[in-house]
């Protein structure tokens, strides 16, 4: 997934996060070098996010299969009611084990164990939400290095996630939905600069 600075992201949504996704996600062109990989609370028997957000981005959108390699050109959304979790090598894995902030998937799990695989590589996204899910794992990336991005609370269509975020983490950046998915841009170019002109 070549040397720059960044090597993936990952997003944290609850309620309300559809409508922040929709103004995020086709920001995002075809040749955006990042793989995207989302935890978004939804009913346990709810649709897949691939007809949920069908035709919302360039890049491919599916949910997650077990054991796969994250692969740039892909939003990759956990199923519903399994949680998502990264491995150290860069690929999948799913669980059904206890909710977490009464969900599954969690943020946490997702944010966690990304946060351990890619250390310094990671940016981290909380947007619209309900509940203090995703605080802890935002906390943890930033720990390990990474970058933490928030939607500001005021635009969100329910605050208490990003504010508890906010509280919790202090991120780098707080801004509107669809500032998040320029933003992204400018920093995927950095690092296919970095990339480009490694050594």
């Amino acid at each position: 997934m070549g040397t720059g600075r960044f090597q993936a992201v990952v997003i944290g949504a609850s309620a309300g996060g559809t409508i922040a996704l929709q103004k995020i996600l086709p920001i995002l062109l075809a040749d955006f070098p990042l793989p995207v990989i989302i935890a978004q609370h939804v009913h346990p028997h709810q649709a897949g996010a691939a007809q949920t957000y069908k035709g919302a981005s360039l890049l491919k959108i599916k949910d997650v299969d077990e054991k796969e390699a994250i692969r740039p050109g892909f939003v990759y959304f956990a199923p519903p009611n399994y949680h998502l979790l990264v491995e150290n090598d860069h690929t999948f894995s799913l669980s059904i084990d206890p909710k977490v902030h009464f969900t599954r998937p969690s943020v946490d799990v997702l944010f966690e164990s990304a946060a351990d695989a890619y250390c310094q590589g990671l940016i981290g996204i909380i947007l619209s939400g309900a509940n203090q899910d995703g605080a802890a794992g935002l906390l943890r990336i930033k720990q390990r290095g990474g970058l933490a991005i928030v939607q500001e609370p005021g635009e969100a269509e329910v605050s208490f996630m990003p504010r508890f975020a906010i509280e919790t983490a202090h991120p780098q950046y707080i801004l509107p939905a669809d500032e998040i998915g320029s933003l992204l841009i400018k920093l995927a170019l950095q690092t296919r600069y970095e990339v480009a002109n490694a050594g």
